[in-house]
């Protein structure tokens, strides 16, 4: 009675749905029409061949001891007859040989060209998830989950495929070993079926345990190992774990990791060993029944040798055919389980699929209004901004200011729209963000956040964020030197063609953080979007240099809006308004003269930075940095 329970916690996952086998053959079939329409003729002709191949010889065999049997009775021994038919069945063997030779290597390519097809969607689906979803290790489950199913040539999705070969195959030589047996004894075929029966459902119930104890419970495994074996990989790690002395301590996590996967592995393994020990004790009674049945029928029911040859080869080619359909089924089961968690992952609605959008406005300049926005992260008790009410005036520059952790760089995932707002409302010219498509709002902005990811591209497709063919590489260059990369530049050996990184390329090049940040900065130059956001992009730069290159940024962007966060004040000086933020609230707003007169927080800030770089023991530095504080 087991049997049944361990089916009912197959899943606990609320959100995971079952689509069964069948529907999710038909899913693969629908993308064999959509990628790879070939696929289904060679289905039904490998079916075809590979059942053919299992019962030639044994048919022949039959026909040829009845041809011996035949000329001994007559008292003859014309060979020609016997040759005839083995030079022929020779012949047909050959040509099934060819046909499934072509059939396997055309499927073995469409199976792996399909799964990389759907690969493709799965990437392009989880490129589309929302920002937020990104951080929620449920949602990350799944991607994971999903991951897996479309990472394996024998697993998961492909391995469905595969199933779907063997179980065309499996079930055509069911059906001819039943034809030939029931002419023999029906009772014998409803034995072996039997057997076979209580030999899947063992394998059905050692399948769905496999499933809880690795497939489910090892998403979250996954995924920490895939996080441990990048932290020891990339090169973004690799001076902290010199430094800092961290490989044993590394090597220690994810050994734990590691052992966690491979206590689970051998549990597995030990489920499927007592499947095989089941499987071949009921193999073993299987034989012995055929056996048994047919020597008592030819030593006591005149069964001729030739009958005796056909209905054993037959009977064992059934009980090897039905138990390989059952697996098979069996097989399907277990890969469609892994093809529900991909399925589960791409038919998941986010949260703007579906939803019926009015265009961005096309204008010059957008005024963006907070009002009453509060936002708490998920899971979070406590809000990251509160009750902030806000206008961005078009054209104007609002430098938002605080230390770490005061809310500034939230304000800004909502402004950008990352994050939808928990209460209250953002308005672009009088209208609900939520109303626009997310991704057409996007393109209002040219954003620069602290941390500047670089891709393995080159340096002018780094800048422009598109394809080579739609990059002006005169333009990314200008905007390069702009930024204050122009000395960088000239020492590339390849100029703006020079590759980045050395993850595809041995001569890539690497960038130190300052350069980074510049060339986030070239890049919000270059997008040329309506509203320029600045998150901390220069916090690698010295005071000074920090002071110099917003002043000349500023005057690239002319009169376009910007909003400039920094836990520094390099930026209030010329900016229209200062939103000072304290633990998740605005405390202040007003101009850089207005608020130091109030005396508040704000005044407090800009004291203390002023009176650091006062106190700097370098004359010249403390001289330099001195006119940062005062005049930014």
């Amino acid at each position: 009675m087991f049997i049944f329970k361990a089916k009912k916690k197959e899943q606990t996952d609320e959100l995971h749905r079952e689509y069964g086998v069948i529907r999710n053959c038909a899913y693969i079939l629908r993308a064999y029409k959509k990628y790879r329409p070939s696929m289904i003729f060679y289905l039904i002709l490998g079916g075809i061949t590979g059942a053919s191949m299992s019962y030639i010889w044994t048919v022949i065999g039959k026909l040829v001891i009845d041809m011996i049997e035949k000329q001994s009775a007559a008292g003859t021994q014309d060979i020609k007859p016997l040759l005839y038919l083995i030079l022929g069945t020779t012949v047909v063997e050959l040509v099934m040989m060819w046909l499934n030779t072509l059939v396997t290597k055309n499927l073995d390519l469409g199976f792996t060209f399909t799964r990389l097809k759907l690969t493709k969607e799965r990437i392009a689906k989880s490129m589309q998830m929302e920002y937020e979803q990104l951080e929620t290790p449920d949602m990350l489950d799944r991607l994971q989950k999903a991951k897996r199913a479309t990472g394996f040539q024998y697993g998961g999705v492909e391995g469905l495929m595969r199933d779907m070969w063997q179980f065309m195959i499996q079930f055509t030589s069911v059906i001819t070993a039943v034809a030939i047996i029931s002419t023999l004894d029906i009772r014998l075929v409803l034995i072996i079926l039997v057997l076979s029966l209580i030999q899947f459902e063992y394998f059905d119930y050692i399948r769905i345990k496999d499933k809880e104890i690795m497939w489910d419970a090892m998403a979250g495994t996954w995924r920490r190992l895939e996080y441990m074996q990048t932290v020891s990989t990339d090169f973004t790690y690799a001076k902290d774990i010199r430094l800092y002395g961290m490989k044993d301590w590394l090597n220690e996590k994810h050994r734990q990791v590691n052992l966690e996967e491979l206590a689970r592995w051998i549990q597995s393994r030990r489920y499927w060993q007592y499947n095989s020990l089941f499987s071949g004790g009921i193999a073993l009674i299987r034989n012995v029944i055929i056996y048994g049945w047919m020597i008592y029928d030819m030593l006591f029911g005149g069964m001729s040798i030739g009958d005796f040859t056909l209905y054993v080869g037959s009977a064992i080619s059934m009980s090897t055919a039905i138990n390989a359909f059952l697996q098979s089924v069996g097989g399907m089961r277990e890969r469609s389980s892994r093809m529900d968690d991909f399925r589960t992952f791409m038919d998941i609605e986010f949260a703007d699929e579906g939803k019926k959008t009015i265009p961005v406005p096309k204008c010059d300049k957008y005024t963006f209004e907070f009002r009453n926005v509060s936002f708490r992260y998920q899971g979070q008790e406590t809000y990251a901004l509160k009750d902030l009410d806000l206008t961005l005036e078009a054209g104007h520059r609002l430098a938002v200011v605080g230390l770490n952790g005061a809310g500034k760089t939230t304000f800004i995932k909502l402004l950008l729209r990352l994050y939808d707002v928990t209460e209250g409302q953002i308005l672009c010219n009088g209208i609900d963000i939520r109303e626009f498509d997310r991704n057409e709002y996007f393109k209002l902005f040219a954003p620069a956040f602290q941390e500047v990811e670089v891709f393995a591209f080159p340096l002018s497709e780094n800048v422009s964020m598109t394809t080579a063919d739609e990059t002006d590489k005169a333009k990314a260059e200008q905007y390069i030197r702009a930024a204050g990369m122009g000395e960088k530049l000239d020492k590339l050996p390849d100029g703006m063609d020079t590759e980045l990184l050395k993850v595809l390329y041995d001569d890539g090049v690497d960038l130190s953080g300052g350069e980074k940040q510049k060339l986030a900065l070239a890049r919000a130059l270059y997008k040329g979007a309506p509203v320029v956001v600045l998150d901390e992009p220069t916090a690698a730069l010295d005071a000074l240099a920090e002071y110099r290159l917003y002043q000349s940024f500023n005057g690239m962007i002319g009169d376009r809006s910007a909003v400039y966060i920094s836990h520094r004040l390099s930026s209030t000086r010329f900016c229209d308004s200062i939103a000072m933020f304290v633990a998740g609230k605005m405390v202040e707003h007003g101009t850089h003269e207005e608020l130091l007169a109030k005396g508040g927080a704000y005044a407090e800030m800009f004291r203390v930075q002023a009176q650091y770089y006062i106190e700097d023991d370098d004359t010249t530095a403390s001289v330099n940095a001195e006119e940062v504080s005062v005049n930014g």
